[in-house]
């Protein structure tokens, strides 16, 4: 089932009787039948891949197919969000993926890609009420996004393939399924 549907508890609760009355609204993890758009870049390639693995990764777990995946590959974090408009405007897939690495060098053209790539993939969600997770990575040095592309539990990947299948899932329980 898409729902999980429980009232809060826990000790951020703090055993408030006005938290423990609200119904929440979170989708699951299941993501069988889920269409899957990977958009990747082609800059730092060994940083990429690790991204990339955790995502492949964490949507098998989930359930999605690997026929119902698709990686498409973009020259740099700049293009992340026109490819991303156009996965979203063919009506292919249900969710969409980010991944890329944006590190900082000595001049302002980190700043100005960042932006464009944040931006554009904000606006490409909220035009087509479509999840498109942010797995891209922008950091000081190389260092601290490979070790944010590295296997484990904080793969950037991994958390933004989680957050596509959750947000997928999430909307549909509010009525938004574009399915």
């Amino acid at each position: 089932m898409n729902q999980t549907k429980q009232r809060p508890t826990g000790p951020e609760t703090n055993d408030d009787p006005v938290l423990d009355s609200v119904d929440m609204i979170e989708g699951s993890l299941d993501a069988v039948g889920l269409r899957v758009a990977v958009i990747i870049t082609e800059w730092n390639e060994s940083i990429i891949n690790g991204l990339l693995d955790g995502a492949l990764q964490t949507l098998h777990d989930c359930g999605v197919a690997t026929a119902d995946i698709d990686v498409i590959r973009v020259p740099g974090a700049f293009e992340l969000p026109l490819a991303a408009k156009v996965a979203a405007a063919s009506g292919k897939y249900d969710a969409l993926i980010a991944l890329g690495a944006v590190i900082r060098g000595g001049t302002p053209h980190f700043e100005y890609v960042c932006r464009a790539c944040t931006d554009g993939i904000r606006e490409v969600s909220l035009e087509f009420s479509l999840p498109v997770a942010f797995g891209v990575l922008t950091t000081d040095n190389e260092q601290q996004a490979a070790d944010r592309a590295a296997p484990g539990e904080e793969n950037k990947g991994r958390e933004a393939a989680l957050a596509a299948v959750r947000l997928h899932n999430t909307l549909k329980l509010l009525g938004t399924d574009q399915s």
